[in-house]
């Protein structure tokens, strides 16, 4: 976290801007793409997405895609799994996947890519929480589905030293990692062939949204649409299957350390397990400077980790300052923090133990009042559609959801580390 540059940045909030800003970075693209992604999953947005990039490639851009190992079982099917295998045949398209899953490795089975991130020509970045389906960009159509998220795009002015060369490092020691591998060393030729068919159909459907939707791929004014800065830090944990620094916990500890006037906290998941909290209390952080926001019982799409939060809600509320409760009918999956009005942190970093312990996670280090005041905006609205839990543990007076947890809370408390 020693080095420092004044990048230029801009906050993407809404679904449909989070769609039309990649759609952008592709299309922009003159020689190189790096893309991650802990989830891709099948769906209209995905298949446009995948088409940019394949035309990217027919036009010399040189492409990466790194993929989580494990979860791409579950959600590379159909079109999805056509898509991908046909871009391991195309000489501008490699594709990788991290730990891939090996039944005679299962402690490795843990160790998960939680990245999101896309750089291109290493002068433009995007990172934050979103993953690629489309539960994450149509809010209209997916409704109490829609997962409400944002990011950071980076923007590289000129010829200035960029952060975006220290998230090019880490890509490069991600694809490097002794652990990434491709799919398959050898494609037969009767499968090449199969594959240069599914890349045809997919330079055919690009044409045809281009065509039907030509409003999709207007060039962007970089320096128009982002923020100046002070500057602009990239923190990201370090590479391994075990026994991990908890760098970007640390980092954010250490900013929270020095905070003097306030300390915003949103995470879709907060579960400071026992070991979490032993590095918490190296740190001086006055906790009445602290408001978070998270999901409620009602808003969260995830069963096991909001029956891990409630083993710790009640230390929670008695320590900081506010707790807010996000209450749906979507559910929230930023994961962001504000220190002193100023200082904005987005990434994919959540507030539990996987996160600083097991995943790799990223994130950024803001320092612009602008782009910070327009991020607590957006927290803020979120906030509204949130109740605060009072210090009786209730909604005022009025108790929360009473979902049958209490059970499941218990067992999942005995292996909350690996949550």
């Amino acid at each position: 976290m020693d080095q420092k540059y004044p990048d230029r940045v801009a906050l993407i909030e809404p679904g449909a801007e989070g769609a039309q800003i990649r759609i952008d970075l592709i299309e922009a693209a003159q020689s190189t793409i790096d893309f991650s992604y802990y989830e891709i999953s099948n769906g209209q947005f995905t298949s446009v997405l995948l088409s940019c990039l394949l035309s990217a490639a027919d036009r010399g851009v040189k492409i990466r895609i790194l993929q989580e190992g494990l979860t791409h079982l579950a959600y590379e099917r159909g079109k999805l799994k056509e898509i991908l295998r046909g871009f391991e045949t195309h000489p501008n398209i490699e594709v990788k996947y991290y730990e891939k899953s090996n039944l005679l490795t299962p402690w490795a089975w843990h160790a998960r890519l939680h990245e999101k991130i896309i750089i291109v020509d290493k002068k433009l970045a995007l990172i934050g929480g979103r993953n690629i389906g489309n539960k994450y960009f149509l809010k209209d159509e997916y409704k109490k589905w829609y997962v409400n998220d944002r990011e950071a795009l980076i923007y590289k002015e000129g010829s200035q030293k960029s952060i975006i060369g220290d998230m090019h490092t880490y890509y490069d020691q991600l694809w490097e990692y002794k652990h990434t591998k491709p799919h398959r060393k050898n494609i037969w030729a009767k499968q090449r062939e199969q594959r240069d068919i599914s890349n045809e159909k997919l330079r055919i459907y690009y044409k045809k949204v281009k065509d039907e939707h030509p409003e999709l791929f207007t060039r962007s004014d970089w320096m128009e649409r982002t923020y100046p800065t002070k500057d602009v830090q990239f923190v990201h944990n370090t590479l391994g299957r075990n026994n991990k620094d908890p760098c970007c916990l640390k980092a954010l500890l250490q900013l929270a350390s020095q905070a003097s006037s306030s300390i915003i906290v949103q995470s879709p998941y907060i579960i400071p397990t026992r070991r979490m909290r032993k590095v918490i209390n190296e740190y001086d952080i006055d906790w009445d400077k602290v408001s978070i926001l998270t999901n409620s019982k009602r808003s969260s799409p995830n069963p096991i980790a909001i029956s891990a939060y409630f083993n710790h809600r009640k230390n929670i509320v008695d320590t900081v300052d506010q707790v807010h409760e996000y209450q749906g009918p979507d559910s929230i999956h930023s994961k962001s923090y504000v220190i002193d009005d100023s200082i904005s942190i987005i990434g994919t970093y959540n507030l539990d133990s996987r996160s600083s312990y097991i995943n790799t996670e990223s994130m950024v280090i803001i320092t612009s009042e602008k782009f910070t005041q327009e991020l607590q905006l957006h927290i803020q609205t979120s906030i509204d559609n949130s109740m605060l839990v009072g210090k009786d543990y209730t909604y005022g007076g009025e108790a929360e959801d009473k979902k049958p947890l209490w059970l499941f809370s218990k067992l999942v408390g005995l292996f909350e580390y690996f949550l």
